[in-house]
């Protein structure tokens, strides 16, 4: 009976180093295939993600100096230079191809994400509210997939030519 049992874990564990060997043949296929960035050069989604970030930031600004109340108040002072310094610094960094930036606006991406799912489940409670929200899952979705490839694309390392 031990026997059998030694036999199994032994075919599966070559299985499972077969899968893995597997995997990385694809992971080592897809990083050979990514074209590392020239001087100067920003993928579309990161251009539109830093364009983005930075409307938002003045949109926060702008709001502020209008006078937008809040849940009935005035913001205070911190509550807007904070998301407003952030946003800025993340359009700014993605502007630059900054890989840093293009991961904390993926960051912010999840947090819309999954506050978009909690609300269609939860807040939808039109039609209107539901396709809004979908809408929202969709794009935001979207611009995260396609963020993805343009951070590897980023972080990638020039490749010297083979000797």
């Amino acid at each position: 009976m031990a026997d059998q049992r030694r036999k199994r874990k032994q075919r599966g564990g070559g299985g499972m180093a077969r899968g893995y060997a597997k995997a990385e043949q694809r992971n080592r296929e897809a990083r050979e295939s990514l074209q590392p960035l020239a001087e100067g050069e920003r993928p579309t989604v990161v251009t539109v993600g830093a364009v983005i970030a930075g409307l938002i930031a003045l949109s926060i600004v702008a709001g502020y100096l209008a006078g937008v109340k809040v849940n009935g108040e005035t913001p205070k002072l911190p509550q807007v230079v904070a998301p407003a310094m952030i946003m800025g610094m993340m359009s700014w960094g993605m502007w630059r191809a900054r890989y840093w930036a293009v991961l904390g606006f993926q960051l912010i991406l999840v947090f819309i994400l999954f506050s978009a799912f909690f609300g269609l489940l939860i807040g939808a409670a039109t039609v209107a509210q539901f396709a809004a929200t979908l809408a929202l899952l969709a794009v935001a979705g979207a611009f995260f997939y396609f963020m993805v490839k343009a951070m590897a694309r980023i972080q990638m390392p020039t490749r010297l030519p083979p000797e």
